[in-house]
């Protein structure tokens, strides 16, 4: 990413964590970046652009952090019930300290955020089923399961066969079973985790984690 483009990023992501985007003038953030408004129109071409730019960076870290919280809680020793309640860990944690992603998470956008590009039509879908989309709250929860599972992936060798003994490895003892009946259990936690992010309950997270983590052991023990 060039340095401009990442500096104006970053004075955009500032800007609207102090007061609604609605209220964000694009000469500040050019300033506030020490480029000229010329640079950051021909970088985004406008307002809308460097929001929808915006809202892809944050939800594409955010994504990325999905995986980390995994593949450190495996390194850790941490088996793959708890590496998944260390991914709902992230996602409450992120989602309760950055409104653009709470938004991307619920699809409730409003005047104090930046809004997504639109998404993509059918067909584009069809030819990339899994990429996800900010403005695509489902999609978005499918590829976040996507992350965490690569996340446990990089720490360890996942088994990816059917049905059958498999062998355990790497520090997490991976629960014997098929990679795809390890995803559904990893989607199901996160939905659990995703459901806070709708309904938040007061409190701290150990009590959603838990859940998370009990669901995710439930199924692997099937």
């Amino acid at each position: 990413m060039p340095a401009a483009r990442e500096t104006l990023l970053e004075a955009a992501h500032a800007a609207v964590r102090a007061r609604p985007w609605s209220a964000v003038r694009m000469v500040e953030v050019a300033a506030a970046a020490g480029v000229s408004r010329q640079t950051l129109y021909n970088e985004f071409g406008g307002k809308e652009g460097l929001g929808a730019a915006l809202v892809s960076r944050l939800v594409e870290d955010f994504l990325d952090g999905t995986g980390r919280a995994v593949t450190e809680a495996c390194r850790g020793g941490a088996d793959p019930a708890a590496c998944c309640a260390a991914a709902a860990h992230w996602v409450l944690r992120t989602a309760r300290a950055e409104p653009i992603v709470h938004a991307a998470l619920t699809g409730c956008w409003g005047p104090r955020t930046p809004l997504p590009s639109r998404p993509p039509p059918p067909a584009v879908w069809a030819r990339a089923a899994r990429e996800a989309h900010p403005a695509e709250p489902g999609r978005l929860a499918h590829v976040l399961c996507d992350r965490a599972v690569a996340g446990l992936d990089r720490a360890t060798r996942l088994p990816v066969g059917g049905p059958g003994p498999r062998p355990r490895g790497g520090p997490a003892e991976l629960v014997e079973t098929a990679r795809g009946d390890l995803q559904r259990a990893y989607e199901a936690g996160l939905r659990i985790a995703l459901s806070y992010v709708v309904a938040p309950q007061p409190g701290p997270d150990e009590e959603p984690c838990g859940r998370v983590d009990a669901v995710v052991r439930a199924l692997l023990a099937r």
